[in-house]
């Protein structure tokens, strides 16, 4: 891949192979769904293959070339990440996905050894958990649990007309501990403002956690500048592989952390009696990693830093412009979310007048469009906006200005096979 000046999104779309397929009668992929997942360049897909060929071994356990060679490859994607959003390397836990590790802080912190995280006391009655209406399921039912399980009252910001958190709808007091947020919304696409939350945040000595699933792929993005205390992100929407996801924490608290999952790998000693527990990341790493996936993750990010995520943003922007002024033009569609393109990504859900979105899916698939349909995750959000389901499509960096007329003429075409116009 060589990006000499600017954006040359076509040599992007040459490292896709996917993007080349047909579907449907032949039809060129339009691929909009990267919000749920994105493709993968051919430089993750031989990443991830050549360590399978030539270096999968256990990491951390042998002392043989292989595991030697293995480890350092582990260890290295580590470090990428890492520095791809501006955390020290033993800030980083490796998970699944994403869900995994929102479950990971949530769960321990609702153990009586976090207390120390929590101001001196375990959580419990009388204590506040505070997430938004915009959450995604994965940063909502977690806290929901914790609340159950340790007697602390969940209570939420709501959400403004356009989409945005509704910072004034709540007002933190003494008794919140932890304050949950999406940094980028899944469904309207708005960007929150972080300084903002974690300064009220702070004020009430309350952690911050950030789901930033949407805004890694899409920004550049440090959680140490953006003062958060964990911060989750999965790989597969950021051109990564399937099956591993990375929790970000601060290392002065990862400390102080209980296991979340115990076994192999992440103890330090163990007799019959009890056991003592490896200093974070590995603490929280137990059993054999997903390996590979990791290496094919670190690749992305090295794919990703060659481009430079400034020109990344830049472009979705452009995309995301194109799609606000294509879609408020159609008779009937409303855009859920922002309508202005400042302060929002790419990802623009949308229901059209006299079309459920699941037949509306099902015509631009017909198309060659691919977006998503249903309530991506975020029931409790589509409600407060009265729809039982939205269509989404969400642009990531090898989609192309074409790409959205596409978009825009395929919604047409089911208008028109409805009687919508």
């Amino acid at each position: 891949m060589t990006i000499a000046t600017g954006f040359d999104v076509a040599a992007v779309r040459a490292d896709f192979p996917i993007l080349g397929r047909t579907v449907r009668d032949d039809k060129p992929l339009v691929y909009l769904d990267s919000g749920a997942t994105s493709q993968r360049p051919l430089q993750v897909l031989d990443a991830e293959r050549d360590f399978l060929i030539n270096r999968n071994a256990a990491v951390h356990r042998g002392a043989h070339q292989l595991a030697e060679e293995a480890t350092d490859a582990y260890e290295y994607a580590r470090g990428a990440i890492a520095g791809f959003v501006g955390a020290a390397v033993d800030e980083i836990v490796f998970t699944k996905n994403a869900t995994e590790s929102i479950n990971l802080v949530a769960y321990t912190l609702g153990d009586e050894r976090a207390a120390s995280v929590l101001g001196g006391r375990a959580l419990g009655a009388g204590d506040t958990i505070v997430v938004t209406e915009l959450e995604h399921h994965a940063n909502l039912v977690p806290w929901q649990e914790l609340a159950r399980r340790t007697g602390a009252t969940l209570r939420w910001y709501g959400v403004t007309d356009d989409g945005q958190i509704d910072l004034d709808s709540l007002d933190l007091d003494e008794t919140v501990k932890i304050v949950a947020f999406t940094h980028q919304s899944n469904v309207t696409g708005a960007v929150a403002d972080v300084d903002e939350v974690v300064r009220r945040a702070r004020a009430v000595d309350a952690l911050v956690v950030l789901d930033a699933c949407q805004s890694v792929p899409h920004m550049a993005v440090d959680f140490a500048a953006l003062g958060v205390d964990f911060a989750a992100f999965s790989g597969h929407k950021m051109l990564g592989p399937s099956g591993v996801g990375v929790l970000y924490g601060r290392a002065s608290l990862l400390a102080q952390l209980p296991p979340f999952i115990t076994g192999g790998s992440m103890i330090e000693t163990v007799t019959m009696e009890g056991s003592t527990y490896a200093l974070p990341p590995q603490r929280f790493e137990a059993g054999v990693p997903m390996t590979s996936q990791v290496v094919g993750l670190g690749a992305a990010v090295d794919y990703l830093e060659k481009i430079g995520m400034d020109a990344v943003a830049a472009h979705e922007h452009e995309l995301t412009v194109r799609a606000l002024e294509r879609l408020t033009a159609i008779e009937g569609l409303r855009i859920v979310g922002p309508t202005e393109a400042d302060r929002r990504g790419g990802a623009v859900s949308f229901v059209v007048d006299g079309i459920h979105a699941h037949d509306l899916g099902q015509v631009l698939d017909d198309e060659g469009v691919a977006i998503r349909v249903g309530h991506h995750c975020a029931w409790p959000l589509h409600r407060k906006f009265g729809v039982a389901a939205s269509a989404r499509a969400s642009f990531a960096l090898y989609n192309t200005v074409d790409e959205v007329d596409k978009l825009a003429d395929a919604i047409g075409v089911a208008q028109g096979f409805f009687g919508g116009r």
